[in-house]
């Protein structure tokens, strides 16, 4: 029986608001006790059969832009608006309805949570043979909206996926030392946690599956509104950490920015960045 059932409304589907709220409270205590940071991993999240549907309709990367550098390795991302998929589209909207905000707000105990109608990032993920995604803290205020990001949902969607394809999630600890958890990305399984300036994640190694198969998901992140204003913090984009021991490259055109952004006087920051796209930093 999945956690969550998806019921059909004349051909919509939507969850029910009760079994959401009641849901996520009955993992909240598990979840705030999770190491390195709040999570969860639950499996059979949704129907199975449910997910094989959308994996059916999931598509195709030919002719896609995809990210190609070393902290982001032959990644596609696919925007609801790119998705052609009545049922995916359903389906991603629902993720971000009142619903399903009281399932996420009933087991992280963050009330007030935002979905995003931008899908920044968001939507569907895949990644193909000898990918990977290094390990990284997200970037943390919403480019157009103004928010902080809170939480990352991700809802695997790889049937019949052995050990030895990889693409597993790693979770590190606050300070880059050691990793806490590795997570398979198996179909069913969802993993949502808190995001902050120090939750580091990614799923670091090369994907070893067949050229024929691709490691995906889906992806939907969930913001608050900013008590003092987003000015009183500051503004992070995707922070990649090298992994200790590893040959992980430091991602140098994010920590110039960031100099850029904390240090120099705001008059100053267009020389500043001028500079540094000259020696390849921006």
């Amino acid at each position: 029986m999945p956690l969550l059932n998806v019921r059909d409304v004349q051909g919509y589907l939507h969850f029910d608001p009760e079994e959401c709220r009641a849901a996520g409270e009955a993992l909240a205590a598990d979840y705030a006790a999770a190491d390195p940071f709040p999570h969860a991993v639950i499996d059979d999240f949704l129907d199975a059969d449910l997910l094989r549907r959308i994996v059916a309709q999931f598509p195709s990367t030919e002719g896609r832009d995809y990210f190609n550098r070393a902290q982001e390795r032959l990644k596609y991302q696919f925007h609801p608006k790119s998705i052609e998929s009545a049922l995916i589209r359903n389906l991603l909207a629902e993720l971000n309805s009142d619903a399903f905000l009281r399932f996420i707000e009933g087991i992280s105990g963050i009330k007030g949570l935002i979905p995003d109608p931008y899908y920044s990032g968001a939507g569907l993920h895949e990644i193909h043979a000898g990918g990977h995604l290094s390990v990284h803290a997200d970037f943390n205020i919403h480019g157009r909206m103004k928010v902080e990001r809170r939480l990352n949902l991700l809802i695997y969607l790889n049937d019949d996926w052995p050990e030895e394809y990889g693409g597993h999630l790693e979770l590190w600890d606050r300070g880059m030392k050691a990793r806490q958890k590795v997570i398979a990305p198996l179909l069913g399984r969802a993993v949502l946690f808190n995001t902050a300036l120090d939750s580091y994640h990614g799923h670091p190694e090369p994907l070893t599956c067949p050229p024929d198969r691709a490691r995906r998901s889906i992806a939907l992140y969930y913001y608050t509104a900013f008590p003092d204003g987003a000015a009183a913090v500051p503004e992070r984009t995707t922070v990649f950490k090298p992994r200790p021991g590893s040959g992980d490259k430091t991602d140098w055109q994010v920590r110039g920015r960031h100099f850029v952004n904390d240090w120099v006087p705001h008059r100053l920051q267009p020389w500043a960045r001028k500079v540094l796209g000259r020696v390849g930093l921006s």
